[in-house]
Order: structure tokens, then sequence, then C-alpha cells
């Protein structure tokens, strides 16, 4: 079967997949306070429903997936959820975006049922700055749970961190720190506005080359990480590796240096819709077509025709700010 391109050329073969709104934090740039309107029971994709999807996708060649939330290891039944997904011929890879508090008693089953590894969500190393970036998350369960993937082969680990004035900047050569001794890869990510709040977005956000120079300042140069001084392959991050350093350090910089030339991603959210860019608020519900005894062919039909419909890019540089939902509610 012919894989999925769209009109500018770019070959999607990587699908981010939600599984849940809910989290069990309240990360200042993902969720207002109050947290999200929780998605009816009955809306959200029954994982059969996932499966489904994905297994149509993978015929296509998208060989890549990622679980992500609000929080996907709130959901029950999430190692179930690997188990089938590892079953489908075509996908390569699972990895999960997690912010790793559930993640000590989880590792093992998930490494068992096939999740190759992990992204772990970790803004600062400091404990009171912690809970307050989380409203209320305990460091110690988040490191924890980054010693048990490590612990259980969901590796090559990732660290992100989000990037906001008055948030972390004071600390984020603590997050650095830990390539030192660990062989992860720590990624610093620009705060991206969505809501529609652009002010707000202007007050606390930190270009990657202001993050770098901070860096710089705290810890000495940044040396190119080879092979990906550049951007590597058609990942989003910059690499670099501190002198003596074990693992690297990355800048992902949608705002200041946007790569959606090289984007090879579509996004399933929660409650079924296909989202095609993180950033625009175009969707595409696959969640109707699949209870209308869509088959396979139908499902590939319509992917094929969102894809043909992505867009070139975001539009921030005119000042264009996707205005609906929020991170949690996306996927990220």
């Amino acid at each position: 079967m012919l894989p999925l391109v769209d009109t500018l050329g770019r070959t999607i073969d990587y699908m981010r997949v939600s599984v849940t709104d809910r989290c069990n934090l309240r990360c200042r740039y993902c969720m207002p306070p109050e947290g999200v309107p929780g998605i009816a029971h009955d809306d959200i994709l029954r994982y059969e429903e996932i499966e489904r999807i994905v297994r149509a996708a993978a015929a296509m060649g998208v060989a890549k997936i990622r679980l992500t939330g609000g929080e996907p290891l709130v959901r029950r039944g999430i190692v179930s959820l690997v188990r089938m997904l590892r079953a489908i011929a075509g996908v390569r890879e699972i990895a999960m975006t997690t912010n790793a508090t559930l993640l000590e008693r989880l590792s093992k089953p998930l490494a068992e049922a096939g999740l190759d590894r992990v992204n772990v969500s970790l803004d600062t190393l400091d404990p009171a700055r912690y809970a307050e970036i989380t409203r209320g998350g305990r460091l110690e369960d988040a490191l924890r749970g980054l010693e048990a993937a490590e612990a259980a082969g969901l590796t090559p680990i990732k660290v992100n961190a989000v990037v906001a004035r008055g948030m972390n900047e004071d600390s984020l050569a603590d997050v650095a720190r830990l390539t030192l001794e660990r062989p992860w890869s720590v990624r610093f990510i620009e705060w991206m506005p969505l809501n529609g709040d652009a002010a707000a977005h202007a007050a606390r956000y930190i270009p990657s080359a202001e993050v770098r120079a901070i860096l710089e300042r705290g810890l000495g140069p940044l040396r190119p990480s080879a092979p990906d001084g550049t951007r590597s392959g058609r990942g989003p991050a910059v690499g670099f590796r501190l002198d003596g350093a074990a693992g690297t350090l990355g800048f992902i910089s949608p705002v200041s240096e946007h790569f959606c030339a090289a984007c090879n991603r579509l996004r399933l959210t929660a409650d079924g819709r296909l989202r095609l860019c993180l950033l625009a608020e175009d969707e595409v519900d696959l969640r109707a077509l699949v209870r209308a005894g869509a088959t396979e062919d139908d499902i590939q039909r319509a992917l094929r025709e969102a894809v043909a419909a992505k867009p070139a890019g975001h539009r921030l540089a005119t000042h264009i700010v996707p205005t609906g939902r929020h991170m949690a509610e996306i996927g990220g």
C-alpha cells in the first residue's frame, strides 16, 4: 500500500495517540488550576477502537506510536493497550510520554507488554518548585519512576523540560546536570501559546537561544553532539553535550525555529479526533467513522484525505494561535 504522503511531500510515519484527557497533576503550562472539563466516558476511544485506527495507519507506513494523555498511566488497563499495539504488524516502536509519578510500579509490566521507551516531563529538580509547577506533585515520585524505567529497560530515556520565565529558568542547569552521570537526553522545550492567551505567552516565553546562554553561563560550553549537532533526522531537537557528559542536551524550538517542514506526525486525541497540527485547530472525527462500522479501507481513506489537508505549518509568526483545547486535551 502507498505510504501516507502529504501535498508537500512529507511522509507521515508517526502517530501520537492520547489515551485520556485526565491527569494526576495540573502543570501550569498544560491546564488551568481547575483542570479541563472531562470528556464523557462514552466519548473516549475504547482500546479496541484505538487498535483499529493504529492497525489501519500501520498498514500505510505509520511505524512509530507514542502514547500520551493527559497522563496515560492514569487510564486503567494501559498495559493491555501496549500489548495490543505491539501485536500490530508494521509498528516498530511504541513510546510513551509521562510525568513518571505512577511509573515506579508500572515500568516492568509496560516493558514486558512491549513498550520500548519513555519521555518524562520534568521541569525542575527542586521539590518545592516542582510542587508549585505541577500544583501539588511530588518530585520524589517522578524520580523513582525514572529510576524504575531505566531499570526496566525503557531506554533511551528522554527528559522534557518546558521553559517559562518566572517558572524555572533559574533551575535549568540542575536539570541539565542529569546528563553528566546518566545516558539520558534532556530536552528544553519552548513554551507554546495555546488557548489564545498571546499576552500571557509573551510575558513567559523564553527562546531556546536564551536557554542555551543560561546553561552555558552556569555549566560551560555546549558542544554539538554527534551525530545530531543539527536537528537529528526528522526529530525536533537540536542536540548538544556538556564536556564529559554521559547524556545529551537538546533544544526544541517550535516558536523561534519551527520544524514544520520536516513534520512527520499526526495526533489522535482521546475523543477520537485526528489533529493535523498541534498548533492548528483542524481536526477530523475518526470516532464517529469507526463507530458507524467503518472498514479498514474506510479508515485508511479518511487518513489519506486528512493527510492531504495537513497544513504547511503553524501560523504563530502571524500571531494566529489556537484558542480551543488545552495541551492536556490534545496530547502534546
